[in-house]
């Protein structure tokens, strides 16, 4: 079986952080092998072999009630067989020189372990007839802001105003009745005079 690239190359990069790695190689859970960097190993009999130590640890923590199987440790006199969980339906197995630091093994080798699983996940996805990989969603659109209208305030309406034409002033308005039109008040005497009022100083007075 051809070696998928992506995983190859996940599996060298991690040989390049760990040197104390002596091989790296990835697996189905039923011992198929995916890729491999093992070159003082057989692939195929590791890839079976790992396969039943793994089916045996599952057992062991399930019957123990250890709960679901993370990674898989073996010591020998000259190194380390490590064996990490990849996704759903594959595995990750490490040799590693007796003077690797464990810790250091670990944690490189479950970041890998992560991120072959997702390989193999969508690999998995996208061979499956007539299912596309799933898009990511797009974020949801900004709501348009409500625009609000200011109510305007009434303008005040002038008061209609009449203005009623003044009437003309009666030529007869203030005079006495009887008397002609243009005649001033006063008596049969001199025009504006009052009766029984005297003529001013210097008229002289005719007497018939």
């Amino acid at each position: 079986m051809a070696a998928d690239p992506e995983i190859l190359e996940e599996l060298r990069r991690l040989r390049a952080r760990v040197p104390q790695l002596t091989g790296a190689l990835a697996a189905s859970v039923d011992g198929l092998v995916l890729a491999h960097d093992t070159p003082d190993a057989e692939p195929e009999g590791l890839a079976a072999l790992t396969a039943t130590a793994l089916g045996v640890a599952v057992r062991m923590a399930d019957v123990t009630g250890r709960g679901g199987l993370r990674e898989l440790l073996v010591r020998g006199v000259h190194g380390y067989v490590a064996t990490y969980a990849a996704g759903r339906g594959a595995v990750l197995t490490l040799l590693a020189e007796d003077r690797v630091n464990v810790g250091r093994l670990h944690l490189e080798g479950r970041r890998a372990g992560t991120r072959i699983g997702e390989l193999v996940d969508a690999g998995a996805a996208a061979a499956v007839p007539g299912r596309t990989p799933a898009r990511p969603a797009k974020p949801p659109a900004r709501p348009a802001p409500l625009r609000t209208r200011t109510p305007r305030t009434p303008r005040p309406t002038p008061a209609a105003t009449t203005t009623e034409p003044a009437e003309p002033a009666s030529p007869t308005a203030g005079a006495a009745p009887g008397a002609e039109p243009g005649a001033a008040p006063g008596g049969p005497g001199t025009p504006g005079t009052p009766p029984g009022s005297h003529a001013p100083a210097g008229t002289a007075t005719t007497e018939s």
